[in-house]
């Protein structure tokens, strides 16, 4: 039961693990597109001073020098800004894409809540079966002798098969070793516990859904109708026996016949 319900489960959970991811994912690119965008704003504030500087300079050597920072700040800039809009449009995608996956998570877990319901149900009820069985078990168990529950209880030990029918042949319906006749005849009448010699499970009389059904008898209406079948069969036997041997005279007659006009 615990293994259906995984089943069921495991596509909710499968697309739980890629939201999650998706999330994770877009929160690092916020947090790196914030990055960017604080040292775009940190270059627009130096290029700014730069400029303010360039105003003040003494002489061309400043000045070139100024003017190679501001360019140098400008390309940088340009670059975060590049970034930026890069990250931009790689958090709307992962938006996107976690809003799909969210959609389709609040459908699968919509789709798995009756059928975890459905299986918790039967769950519950195999349970209560479970334990039906096991007072019916232990019931009956009250009423067989300390031995044989013994016995029982040693040959289970493991996990092992502990009983077993004949089969129709008369062979152990767990290993197929072939029981002597007198042997089958005591399983049969069930005075005792026997066990198989070959593997040592009890042995008990065939199962009825393992024995071949009897013939069913014939009906008197088909008895009937097959006596009239064969009665018909004989008439037209006689009646064809019969018309051979009149050709046959007759065939006769007109060969006498012949032979006194020739004579």
């Amino acid at each position: 039961m615990e293994h259906r319900l995984a089943e069921v489960e495991k596509p909710a959970q499968d697309l739980d693990g890629e939201v999650g991811t998706t999330r994770s994912r877009l929160q690092e690119m916020r947090v790196e597109e914030r990055r960017v965008e604080m040292a775009g704003d940190e270059k627009r504030d130096r290029m700014k001073k730069l400029e303010d500087r360039l105003n003040t300079v003494r002489n061309v050597r400043e000045e070139s020098a100024v003017t190679a920072e501001i360019e140098m700040v400008r390309r940088a800039r340009e670059s975060d800004e590049q970034e930026a809009l890069s990250l931009l449009d790689q958090i709307r995608r992962l938006e996107d894409r976690l809003e799909e996956q969210s959609e389709a998570l609040e459908e699968a877990q919509s789709d798995v809540q009756p059928r975890r319901k459905e299986l918790e149900e039967e769950r519950e009820q195999a349970m209560a079966e479970a334990i039906r069985l096991e007072e019916e078990r232990n019931a009956f168990a009250g009423t067989l002798p300390d031995a044989e529950i013994r016995l029982y209880d040693a040959i289970r030990v493991g996990g092992r098969r502990a009983l077993a029918p004949l089969t129709e042949d008369g062979a152990c319906g767990n290993c197929f070793t072939v029981i002597p006749p007198q042997i089958q005849n005591e399983i049969r009448h069930g005075s005792q516990l026997i066990r198989c010699e070959g593997c040592g499970v009890i042995l008990g009389a065939p199962l009825p859904e393992d024995l071949e059904p009897p013939t069913p008898p014939e009906s008197a209406g088909d008895a009937e109708a097959a006596d009239d079948a064969g009665g018909e069969e004989e008439a037209e036997g006689v009646d064809a026996g019969a018309d051979e041997a009149n050709e046959k005279e007759k065939g006769e007659d007109e060969k006498e016949k012949g032979e006194d006009e020739n004579e």
